[in-house]
């Protein structure tokens, strides 16, 4: 079989290289083939150079250039004049074709990961594909439009089965170790090993990993530690049974290989075996949502942004009704691995220039009943993933560090991170139980933004029938969610409403302007942002990255970030912008639209350090998972902070109207919560 494979990969190889002195295409449409034909050569020579191990005695400088022809198109430099970007392609080559040639690109520009890794097969199939439609265009007269968008989804559609079940083994399957072999075989100090992945490797990586590889072992060890035993407790305190996982996926990006290789270490004296798994290269596998998985840098988020969705060109209901049922026939074959796989342990970073997309009007985008089909998957494929990666089971732990993108101060800022990701969980559960035993007392809590702020919101809180043994909040420490501080809650919907407004908020990799959100009864009813100039491109802006094609979300958390230690540091050092969510949400009160902290685990029975039962685990919606559990999810949770300096005040309010301040004019007011001030003090001493 492999054979044939090859027989078929050279053959298609051999046309291919015909193609720049062929002439056969017509003016505009030549140099787009020719182009692309050119970097499909180049992608051969590298494939020969992995396969007869060449690669491995090229010098450091040698292996740059190949990397950097790899993905130089892509880059912002070159990116004006680039097919990859739908306005450049649209200008050059009209608008007829400007979809499927858009998609066939970025089809193309996904074998970079496949030859290095040797996958023929993914190689191939792009090859076959790109010749398919080439030879459309040699004909005596253009193609239709039409022939060209069914060749487009009848690739995606006939190989649907080959590329779900490629995926999902890719992340149980232990024995799919293509990155564990770097990470665990590689030389460290060598930074070529960053150049065995086939990811873009640029300045910020190979600093990266210099830096790691110079620090003492133990730091490495106890930076590993932090991230592992956060996984570990995460399951112990959820009573979730580990003794019954045998994977663990890690998720990070090139440069983080030496605490990597540690964790694996930790984790195999756990019974884990590491399951690490590259981010999507095909357009038929990759998420609306970005990458997941591990990655190397991101050569233009523009272009990213420009692909994202690409998959309007097939998305239909049959081809996600054929996508659903491989997806469910791969679980039953694989259900063994599935039931034994734990959960993720992420890694992420931060540092780099905070992306602003620029609209593209040429970029592709669902019609709304393609969005309506993207929530109907989304919502299936949770529940069959969940059926046999069971929900109630698995855990989860997620850290951040900065890489050197982040600027001169790097090293302080990364021994900052570091003390802030393993502060004193004792002392914050102290603090933090003070805040709960208030808002237990309490029916609802109100939250007024300060300044240009508008934020006026009211949350509403479950009923305890037991206050002596229930609570509402959970006291979240150091486990699953890396750093400390935190109380969070999911609200009662009926009686949640109010605007949220802050002035500027980074959610994942995307920057919002002015984000007000208004809702009624726990749901959001308008929204808007300031972005761009159209308010259609800010509310579309919204649709796409928050609501996630959702005609509307429900609040699913409400919570009060404790760590003033880290809104500190991003005050002193000027990268609060910078920050990911997972810092960002500890640094004020936060609020999360979509599914509940708990999704999926609402009948687990989980309680706080002082014994108490956390009880309001679910909402309205989410309650309806008992009688029809399409409606209970959405598969979305984003969380958007109210930094300290724009927040007013937060106060709780009992039964009898009586209010208590916990936060006023950016401030704990609190008895007991004092001691969070003391950071800020610090910032003004420093000052």
């Amino acid at each position: 079989m492999e054979t044939l494979l090859e027989e078929r990969y050279q053959l298609s190889m051999e046309r291919i290289r015909e193609i720049p002195g062929e002439r056969l295409v017509p003016e505009p449409y030549r140099d787009f083939f020719e182009t692309e034909a050119v970097f499909l050569k180049q992608m051969d020579e590298i494939l020969q150079l992995v396969q007869s191990k060449e690669w491995e005695t090229l010098s450091l400088e040698e292996q740059r250039k190949w990397n950097q022809k790899a993905f130089e198109e892509i880059l912002p430099k070159n990116y004006g004049h680039c097919y990859g970007n739908p306005s450049y392609l649209a200008e050059k080559l009209g608008s007829l074709y400007a979809g499927e040639l858009g998609f066939l690109y970025a089809e193309l520009h996904g074998l970079p990961a496949f030859v290095w890794e040797n996958r023929i097969w993914d190689m191939e199939i792009v090859l076959e594909l790109f010749l398919e439609i080439y030879h459309m265009f040699t004909q005596e007269e253009l193609p239709e439009e039409k022939y060209v968008r069914e060749a487009v989804y009848w690739y995606v559609s006939d190989y649907t089965e080959e590329l779900t079940q490629e995926s999902v083994t890719s992340q149980i399957d232990p024995t799919d170790d293509f990155a564990v072999r770097i990470i665990m075989d590689s030389d460290l100090s060598d930074p070529r090993y960053l150049y065995r992945y086939g990811e873009y490797v640029s300045e910020n990586e190979e600093k990266t990993a210099a830096f790691l590889a110079e620090l003492p072992k133990a730091d490495i060890e106890a930076m590993a530690s932090t991230y592992t035993e956060g996984y570990r407790i995460g399951f112990v305190n959820a009573h979730k049974p580990l003794e019954k996982k045998r994977t663990v996926n890690i998720r990070y990006t090139l440069g983080f290989e030496r605490m990597v290789r540690q964790a694996i270490l930790q984790f195999e004296k756990m019974g884990l075996k590491p399951v690490i798994y590259r981010s999507a290269q095909h357009v038929a596998q990759k998420s609306p949502r970005g990458r997941i998985g591990y990655y190397g840098a991101v050569c233009n988020p523009q272009y990213d942004y420009d692909h994202k969705n690409d998959r309007a060109l097939f998305w239909d209901k049959d081809y996600i009704t054929r996508k659903l049922r491989a997806l469910q026939k791969t679980y039953e074959e694989m259900e063994t691995l599935a039931a034994q796989h734990g959960g993720p342990a992420c890694i992420e970073i931060f540092g780099e220039k905070p992306f602003v997309p620029v609209s593209c009007p040429e970029a592709s985008r669902l019609s709304e009943e393609q969005q309506k089909l993207q929530v109907q998957y989304n919502n299936e494929a949770g529940q069959i993933t969940n059926r046999y990666i069971i929900g109630e089971e698995r855990s989860f732990t997620i850290i951040a560090y900065p890489t050197p993108a982040i600027g001169d101060q790097f090293a302080d800022i990364f021994r900052e991170t570091v003390r802030i990701n393993t502060l004193d969980y004792r002392k914050y559960q102290r603090i933090q139980q003070c805040i709960i035993d208030v808002l237990d007392q309490g029916t609802h809590a109100v939250i007024q933004g300060m300044g240009e702020n508008k934020t006026q919101l009211t949350i509403r809180f479950h009923t305890l029938s037991d206050p002596g043994k229930q609570t509402n909040f959970e006291n979240c420490v150091a486990d699953v969610n890396i750093p400390v501080g935190e109380v969070f809650t999911s609200p009662v919907l009926q009686g949640t409403s109010g605007t949220l407004h802050v002035s500027q908020v980074y959610l994942g990799e995307f920057q919002f302007q002015n984000l007000k959100l208004v809702l009624k009864d726990g749901v959001i009813k308008e929204y808007s942002c300031s972005n761009f100039d159209s308010e259609e491109e800010n509310r579309r802006y919204i649709q796409d990255n928050i609501l996630y094609a959702h005609p509307t979300l429900p609040i699913g958390e409400f919570a009060i970030g404790t760590n003033t230690t880290a809104y500190v540091m991003a005050e002193k050092y000027g990268i609060a912008g910078k920050l990911p969510i997972l810092i960002a949400e500890k640094m004020g009160p936060h609020f999360a639209f979509g599914d509940t902290c708990y999704s999926w685990e609402e009948d687990s029975h989980i309680y706080n350090p002082d014994g108490k039962e956390i009880i309001a685990k679910e909402n309205e919606i989410s309650a309806q998972r008992r009688t029809n559990l399409d409606l209970a999810y959405y598969g979305c949770h984003t969380d958007i902070t109210i930094p300290y300096d724009e927040l007013g005040s937060l106060k709780v309010v009992d039964s009898q109207g009586t209010e208590t301040l916990i936060i006023e004019k950016g401030r704990f007011v609190l008895p007991g919560t004092e001691e969070l001030n003391e950071p800020f003090e610090l910032l003004f001493t420093q000052d």
